[in-house]
């Protein structure tokens, strides 16, 4: 049985959205600036994840905070993503491992709000999107394995085509990415910070589960569908830019080595290099894809051939 799922409301700055306002961010020094989203281009809009968090203190100090109300019946509390520790053990699997990872970077402001989301089907996602990254020359290195190099692409359609998703630069610009095979490459840099950019294409609400390195994009547990995400508007652009910290910022996502990568510095590396992004549709709304649309246009009322005449052989 189906149950409701409150989640959560994140504003940030958009051309897309009436929002009351937008906070800055918290760079370290020397880092990229943020980039602008004002006048009709690139920008980012409205996303709301789908369980309530219990609140927690932006400046994560010493002092007690209250304790959280216990969560309603049929919705789960899930807890920020904890800083990452330094830890050395955790670093032995990946120190040799050649390539990129994705480092907890700075903090940026990014404020959340509950909202309501009740999944159709609760395990079975409508689409899911999955891309692999590394640097240019480990992803030259596995098509070279694979013997086989596809087009190159600045994004990925899922379902259909109602959803594309990219990953981008601070510029808003997409990074590169190589079809190998069945798989998608994204070149990524060193020390650049990313984000993943979901278009919807729709006049549906879809829910976004995400995981980075093999770890859920909000809690900073190992991915699950099970998780909460966030929830893609009719018409919008979502950017997730970062882990999770609070309900008022994440950490940025940022390329680096994979010993320093949060997955090795929380315990595990060994889903370094790949980007998940799992959609659900919402109980009640009928979906009806590009794939089912373009199908429909071309349907032939006369499939059959003539069955008079012999047919030639097939090449």
């Amino acid at each position: 049985m189906m149950t409701k799922r409150m989640g959560l409301f994140l504003t940030a700055c958009a051309t897309v959205a009436v929002l009351a306002g937008c906070g800055g961010d918290k760079r370290a020094p020397n880092s990229p600036p943020a980039p602008s989203y004002s006048g009709g281009g690139y920008a980012k809009s409205q996303a709301y994840p789908t369980e309530s968090v219990a609140s927690a203190d932006v400046g994560g100090g010493a002092a007690a905070r209250p304790a959280a109300p216990s969560p309603s019946p049929g919705t789960a509390q899930v807890e920020a993503a904890p800083t990452a520790p330094r830890d050395r053990r955790a670093e032995k699997e990946p120190a040799g491992r050649q390539g990129l990872g994705t480092e907890w970077g700075e903090s940026r402001t990014s404020r959340i709000h509950d909202v309501t989301f009740v999944r159709s089907d609760a395990s079975r996602p409508f689409a899911v999107v999955t891309l692999h990254y590394n640097d240019r020359q480990g992803v030259d290195a596995l098509a070279n394995m694979h013997a086989a190099r596809g087009p190159r692409t600045r994004d990925v359609d899922a379902g259909g085509g109602a959803i594309t998703v990219s990953i981008r630069d601070t510029s808003g610009d997409p990074f590169e990415a190589l079809r190998v095979g069945e798989r998608t490459f994204v070149i990524g840099r060193a020390g650049e910070r990313y984000s993943i950019v979901l278009e919807n294409r729709t006049s549906h609400r879809f829910e976004a589960v995400g995981t980075v390195d093999g770890l859920d994009v909000i809690n900073g547990k190992a991915g699950s569908l099970d998780h909460r995400g966030y929830v893609l508007m009719p018409f919008a652009t979502l950017e997730i830019d970062g882990f999770r910290q609070s309900s008022s910022s994440v950490a940025a996502f940022r390329f680096g080595a994979i010993g320093d990568s949060y997955a090795a510095q929380t315990g595990n590396a060994r889903n370094v290099g790949v980007i998940g992004v799992a959609f659900f549709t919402e109980r009640g709304d009928s979906v009806i894809n590009e794939r089912d649309l373009r199908l429909r246009d071309s349907a032939n009322p006369f499939p059959g051939s003539d069955p008079r005449f012999a047919q030639p052989p097939r090449r």
